[in-house]
């Protein structure tokens, strides 16, 4: 075992992280930029995890590694809509987003 497992198990991490916040915000606005960018998610997901499996071998650790940064890439292009002005880096990191029912009239986003 390398440190290539562990780069590839921390960017399955990184997948999954990305994945529940694009939930966390759609919950919060129903935007629909990231309903599909959660319902992606989960395909992203599904593909970081294949590619740590494939990691796990010692002979494909390479391979591995390079299907886990190709669903970091393909979660990092989905669009979204804008939907951060003023906050802070760690209310974006976490994904704090004001709720639909909360936002003053008149603003779509």
């Amino acid at each position: 075992m390398t440190y290539l497992l562990w780069v590839a198990a921390f960017g399955t991490a990184v997948v999954y992280f990305l994945w529940f916040r694009d939930v966390r915000i759609f919950r919060r606005t129903g935007l629909p930029g990231y309903r599909k960018a959660a319902y992606r998610g989960v395909l992203y997901a599904a593909l970081a995890l294949l590619g740590l499996g494939i990691a796990l071998s010692p002979a494909w650790e390479a391979l591995g590694i390079g299907v886990v940064l190709l669903a970091l890439i393909l979660q990092g292009r989905e669009g979204k809509e804008r939907i951060w002005t003023s906050e802070t880096t760690a209310q974006r990191f976490f994904g704090s987003a004001r709720r639909m029912k909360d936002k003053p009239p008149g603003r779509d986003q």
